[in-house]
């Protein structure tokens, strides 16, 4: 499993541990932490290798003796400024082209990918369900996961393996250490009466807990049938960004703060490439059994709950 030692992977491990399997990640360390391997349970069935999916002879001693390979590796921001051209291909392009001409040299059969909402861009169609089309990403972040799902795609067909393909909602919980949340907790942190919001507040989106997410990853793995298969994964509905303060401040026992808005760009946006308005159809992997037990504002509250807890 590539970026095994970050939020999602380490979670991820530790379930796949804990149903008996044998799990080598690869990580280099840059996100993701030992700490994180550690808390995940049935650690003894778990090897950490500290290398980089970047470089060639570090893939190779992670993946010679896989059954099936999680790529979670990536740069995870969408943000312009922390996801640039060059960044971007780099950490989730080029990445992934290493990973695949590796995984060709060996017997595994499986690659799971952890993709993104973001290759939608703004749709049209709102739930987007996963034929929905063009394909249009706003952000770097958005083209290179897209970019990924088509070299991953064209692999599988061509060496006759296996892809799953996971279109990921905002997920949230314990051990993450980017997104709205955990700005907002710093933020409050650092003034408890006022609060800095970009954009115009409605940003309206779908998050998931963490452990929903996981229940997801391992059931769409179990129901892919085809060459390759692709899963959206989110909750059922939407939280605004406003929203998702006021949720945090309460977390947090602040009262009568105020919130500052940005105003943003393009009409509200929080930055460029922001999506300001997602929700994923799920009814794919809801039809193959899987429903998720917290809606967005849950699972915002108890990631909130949780990073708190972290401190």
């Amino acid at each position: 499993m590539t970026g095994g030692a970050g939020f999602i992977g380490s979670h991820l491990c530790g379930a796949l541990a804990n149903l008996g399997q044998d799990v080598t990640i690869l990580d280099n360390l840059s996100s993701g932490t030992r700490d994180n391997i550690r808390r995940a349970k049935s650690t003894s069935r778990v090897r950490l290798v500290v290398g980089d999916c970047k470089n060639p002879e570090d893939v190779r001693r992670a993946v010679s003796n896989a059954n099936i390979v999680y790529h979670f590796a990536a740069n995870p921001e969408v943000r312009l400024e922390l996801a640039t051209l060059s960044t971007c291909f780099r950490d989730n392009l080029y990445a992934t082209y290493i990973l695949l001409n590796e995984l060709g040299r060996t017997d595994a059969d499986t690659i799971v990918f952890a993709s993104t909402s973001t290759v939608y861009g703004d749709a049209k169609t709102v739930p987007t369900p996963e034929n929905y089309s063009p394909l249009e990403p706003i952000s770097i972040y958005g083209a290179s996961k897209l970019a990924s799902e088509a070299l991953i795609t064209s692999f599988c067909h061509s060496y006759k393996k296996k892809a799953v393909i996971l279109r990921l909602a905002n997920i949230v919980g314990a051990r993450s250490r980017h997104g709205v949340i955990r700005d907002f907790i710093r933020k409050f942190r650092k003034n408890s009466k006022q609060l800095e919001i970009l954009g115009n507040g409605h940003q309206k989106k779908s998050y998931l807990y963490i452990d929903d997410c996981i229940d997801a990853l391992l059931r769409a793995c179990e129901a892919a049938e085809e060459t390759v298969e692709v899963f959206n994964i989110g909750s059922d509905d939407q939280i605004e960004v406003t929203r998702i303060a006021e949720v945090v401040a309460e977390e947090m026992k602040l009262k009568n703060v105020r919130l500052n808005f940005t105003g943003g760009v393009e009409g509200g946006r929080g930055w460029v490439g922001d999506v300001k308005n997602m929700l994923l159809d799920t009814t794919k992997l809801k039809s193959r059994g899987w429903k998720p037990r917290y809606n967005s504002e849950q699972s915002v509250r108890l990631a909130a709950r949780e990073s708190l807890n972290e401190r």
